[in-house]
């Protein structure tokens, strides 16, 4: 019966620490395999990624255009052409998945006007052009929004206290139009002795 004492690792699961600045005949002793002096040899010495002495790195040589919304809404398009492959009655996401016209529940589903549409369908999707929304009701169809999505987004926080900002200027601004400024006594004295 094997014991304790017998039992060791299976080959080559196990590899030994390299065990540097044990003498020249290990061939990684004095420097420890560091080289000679500098910044490379020092504790906790070397450089960042994509660093390159100073000189410009190649991430901000290359020339950048446009950027990536991080608030954008993908969405899964069906055109009221495709309707067809569906039977005339209730049409929802579970449905259009089933039938392969999108690959997803997890992502909404937009409706696009493109084509004739045959039949009175009622259809529930996240958005609708307006060209879509025309087309089904024109055939008797009728148009569910799910989820709100048809609403606009919220705005930002920054964005909400810029509108603030900018409400507050124009009430100020409506208030000082709107107050009158009494005229001096004399001034109403003189303009009624004119008349």
């Amino acid at each position: 019966m094997p014991e304790l004492h017998d039992l060791s690792p299976n080959p080559k699961s196990h590899r030994d620490r390299k065990r540097v600045g044990r003498g020249p005949g290990s061939g990684t002793g004095k420097t420890s395999g560091r080289g000679h002096k500098g910044q490379g040899a020092r504790s906790g010495g070397g450089v960042r990624r994509g660093f390159e002495g100073g000189q410009m790195p190649l991430q901000r040589r290359i020339p950048k255009r446009g950027f990536k919304n991080i608030h954008r809404v993908a969405y899964q398009v069906v055109n009221v052409r495709d309707l067809s492959r569906v039977e005339v009655g209730e049409v929802t996401p579970e449905v259009l998945k089933q039938v392969g016209l999108i690959q997803t529940l997890n992502q909404p589903v937009k409706i696009l006007g493109t084509g004739e549409i045959e039949g009175a369908y009622q259809v529930s999707a996240h958005r609708f052009s307006g060209s879509a929304r025309e087309k089904i009701e024109g055939a008797g169809g009728t148009v569910t929004v799910l989820g709100g999505l048809e609403e606009e987004p919220a705005p930002t926080v920054k964005a909400a206290k810029k509108k603030a900002a900018k409400g507050v200027e124009k009430s100020a601004a409506v208030a000082e139009e709107t107050e009158e400024a009494p005229a001096p006594e004399g001034a109403s004295d003189a303009e009624e002795e004119k008349a």
